[in-house]
C-alpha cells in the first residue's frame, strides 16, 4: 500500500503525538492536563510513555488532546505581534534657491 499522500493544509503533518504531549507537559503540567482531559494517565502517576499507550490505543481521548494542541498553535499564531509596514521614506525637501530664468516673464 503506498505511503499517505502529503496534506497541505494539515497543520499535525510531521508533528509526532510524543512532540505534542512534550510541548504541552511543558507548557501546561501534568496538572492542568488531567484536570482539562480527565484520563488517568495524566492524572495518576503520568508519564510520556503511559499517556502515549494509551492515547495510541484510544482514538477519543487522542483527539481531544490534538484539538487543544491546535487551539494553543492558533492562539499562538494570533498573539504573535505584526510588525507593522513603515511607509518609504520621504526625500528632503528642495532647500535650492528658484532660478529666476525658470518662470517666464509674465507682463512684457
Amino acid at each position: 500500500m503506498p505511503s499517505p499522500a502529503f496534506h497541505p493544509r494539515d497543520p499535525l503533518h510531521g508533528i509526532t503525538l510524543e512532540n505534542i504531549l512534550h510541548q504541552l507537559v511543558a507548557k501546561h503540567g501534568w496538572l492542568k492536563m488531567g484536570r482539562r482531559i480527565p484520563i488517568r494517565c495524566f492524572q495518576f502517576n503520568p508519564t510520556v510513555k503511559s499517556s502515549l499507550n494509551f492515547l495510541r490505543k484510544t482514538p477519543w481521548a487522542r483527539q481531544q488532546v490534538e484539538e487543544w494542541f491546535l487551539y494553543e498553535l492558533r492562539m499562538q499564531k494570533a498573539a504573535a505581534p505584526v510588525k507593522p509596514v513603515e511607509p518609504p521614506p520621504t526625500p528632503p525637501p528642495d532647500t535650492t534657491p528658484p532660478n529666476p530664468e525658470d518662470f517666464p516673464d509674465k507682463g512684457a
